[in-house]
Order: structure tokens, then sequence, then C-alpha cells
């Protein structure tokens, strides 16, 4: 059966969902992103993609600094409602437990099993978006997530979106170990 041409659009799978945050008008501001994903290993580099109208976007350029927040299938609900409330409107320094690491200026969220400390290196601006790009200074995780000496996908039960429905997800379980399986494939 041959393939069937779609809409074009995010069909990308898995977005992680991740709150971002960043200090604006003297405040931690956060909100709720999709379109996130790691650039680099050395130096660890995370990309955004978010518009310049919303709030937070001016505390990144401000500061050049924000924080990569990724929630548990638990915090659906808060991290739902961050998103779907802006921070020109309402102050959401009050959403969350607040924490700063290194950089002193890049709001992080307690309550989120794993968080990223960011420096910002670029931004590139394009129409009403903008692709903003940060050295990951430094990572937090809560030991109950933690595997020995990495964070554990399963303890972190990550929240994950669907474009395509609009729909929030678990991931699945582990299917096997990368640059592992494939030895010996023809």
């Amino acid at each position: 059966m041959p393939k069937q041409e779609i809409k074009s659009g995010c069909h990308l799978y898995p977005m992680p969902v991740v709150i971002v945050g960043a200090n604006n008008a003297g405040r931690a501001n956060f909100m709720t992103a999709a379109f996130c994903g790691m650039m680099n290993i050395k130096p660890p580099v995370v990309a955004l993609g978010l518009a310049l109208s919303h709030f937070t976007t001016g505390g990144i350029k401000e500061n050049r600094t924000f924080s990569v927040n990724l929630p548990s299938t638990a915090m659906m609900k808060a991290t739902d409602y961050c998103g779907l409330v802006s921070g020109h409107k309402v102050d959401k320094s009050e959403l969350f437990k607040v924490f700063y690491g290194k950089l002193k200026t890049a709001p992080m969220i307690e309550e989120c099993p794993l968080t990223m400390e960011c420096k910002l290196m670029q931004s590139v601006d394009f129409g009403p978006d903008g692709a903003f790009f940060g050295e990951v200074v430094a990572v937090y995780c809560d030991d109950e997530y933690m595997d020995g000496e990495m964070p554990d996908m399963a303890k972190l039960d990550p929240l994950i979106f669907s474009m395509s429905d609009n729909s929030y997800w678990n991931i699945g379980k582990k299917l096997g170990a990368a640059w592992r399986v494939g030895k010996g494939y023809k």
C-alpha cells in the first residue's frame, strides 16, 4: 500500500512538554512550550522555538538566561494552565516553588523532576517567532528520579505533546539499548 500524502505540519514525535522560565519585569515567569530539543552534546545546547510576543521571550532576551523545566505527567494540569495564561496579564511567579542556580537569573521549578539552567548563545527571529539556543550550564534532578548517576526516564515520567490532536501523552516502555540492538543487522 503506498503512503498517503498528508497535510504538512508538526509531525515529528515525540514532542516533550517543557516549562520555560525567565525573569521579566522583576519577577520569575514561566510558559509552557513543546518546540524544544537538544541540539548538541559538547557543549550541551538546547533549542526552543517560541513566539516573540510571549512575555517569557522578552525576559530571555533581556537577561540572556532561561530555564527548561521538564514536568512529569502528574503536573499536567498545572503545566496546561501555565500555557493558557499570559505573563503579560497574570503574574505566574507564584505558580511554582522557584529556585535559582549558578546563573542567578534563570528561575527554575522545584516541582519539576528535572531542570536545566541555560545561558542564551544566540537567537534567530523569523517573522513572529524565534529560535533560542542556550548552552546548558547546569542540570538539576531530584534523587528519587535518578538511576545511579543518570536520570531514569520511567521515573521522570515526562509529559509528551501531540500537535496533530492537541493531546498530552506519556511515554511507553524501554525497548532496547541504543548503539547496541542494531549490531549485526543486515
